[in-house]
């Protein structure tokens, strides 16, 4: 199960510099490739807003 991108994005970017698998796209609310996502969980640790979760 992959990670997942709530409303609670703020697209501030710090998620996809963290992502080492590039799985993050950009948009008014980021998302996440779930095909790309190894479920590392990088990205939810660095989250400001804690929009992201599994």
């Amino acid at each position: 199960m992959a990670y997942v991108i709530s409303n609670d994005c703020v697209a501030c970017g710090t998620c996809i510099d963290e992502c080492p698998v590039g799985a993050i796209s950009e948009g008014d609310i980021y998302s996440i490739n779930p095909d790309e996502c190894t479920e590392c969980g990088t990205c939810a640790d660095a989250c400001p807003s804690g929009a992201i979760s599994l």
